[in-house]
């Protein structure tokens, strides 16, 4: 089986726990040498300060490549790309620029008055920049606000056309999906790459709910399996041996590039990565 490259996603740390948890997970992952690692906004935007502050640490301290994540909420089109700027300054190169989820108590987004009103414009603004390596969302579930499926085609390829380089989709559960997703993307004309998001699962009723709320498809045959899991205390060896089932499908599917969310617990993340054939490159030195 071809070896993929990979890439992590983290969210910023807002305790100091919580930061040494994020340089934890960072220690364990970076020696898999992965070709980019990700940090994440907060819902609304609630964490942008401190996305700022940790992706210039990781850029600074970790010697991998860094991308920001970027959203249209609750900041004025000025406002926004001047954040991007400040990344440029500091040498990040990449963004994944998002339309954000609303902020806590509202349930739909709404643009700020001078603001972007979704993720296509602020692609476009970010492009015509000339400074970034532009990612963006992709979801081959129905997000929840789409229409129908048809028309989460439609926005990825306008996002593609306003200058998006790449896009890292939503979890899933089974290959198929990713699969099917991919054929329709093709079909429509998309041919800039799509590397499939993973969730490797720690906690299931937190994966749950998390899907429920993404509009991610949960096959009866996962509840069944983690519920008698749960029963025998066997989750930990579960959630293993289904991210490496996926992905492992997909690499066989044709698949090159994985992208895993990693919820700054690394350990599980690795335990796939080990399972798939990536491991640390151990160097010699000081040799005699």
């Amino acid at each position: 089986m071809t070896k993929p490259e990979i890439s992590f996603e983290f969210f910023p740390p807002q305790t100091l726990e919580a930061s040494f948890r994020l340089w934890d997970t960072v220690q364990t992952l970076a020696p898999l040498e992965p070709r980019f690692v990700s940090v994440t906004y907060g819902a609304g935007g609630t964490t942008r300060e401190l996305t700022r502050d940790a992706v210039s640490t990781l850029h600074k301290s970790s010697g991998l490549p860094v991308a920001a994540h970027l959203t249209c909420v609750d900041a004025s089109r000025q406002e926004t790309l001047e954040i991007a700027d400040t990344f440029a300054a500091a040498g990040v190169q990449d963004i994944v620029a998002l339309r954000g989820d609303p902020p806590k108590g509202q349930d739909r987004f709404v643009p700020h008055p001078d603001g972007f009103a979704h993720s296509v414009e602020l692609i476009e603004a970010l492009a015509n920049t000339g400074k970034f390596n532009i990612r963006v969302g992709a979801y081959p579930d129905r997000h929840p606000e789409a229409q129908d499926f048809t028309a989460d085609i439609d926005w990825l390829k306008a996002k593609f056309d306003a200058g998006a380089d790449e896009a890292l989709t939503q979890f899933f559960f089974e290959a198929e999906t990713f699969f099917r997703f991919r054929d329709a993307c093709e079909k429509a004309g998309i041919d800039k790459p799509i590397v499939p998001g993973i969730l490797p699962i720690e906690n299931w009723k937190g994966a749950r709910n998390f899907a429920r709320r993404c509009g991610a498809h949960i096959p009866a045959w996962i509840e069944s399996a983690f519920e008698k899991a749960l029963r025998d205390d066997r989750e930990d060896l579960l959630a293993t041996a289904l991210c490496t089932e996926l992905c492992s499908d997909l690499i066989e599917g044709g698949v090159d590039k994985l992208h895993f969310y990693t919820l700054n617990r690394p350990e599980l993340t690795r335990d796939v990565c080990f399972a798939l054939g990536i491991t640390p490159r151990a160097a010699l030195q000081n040799v005699a």
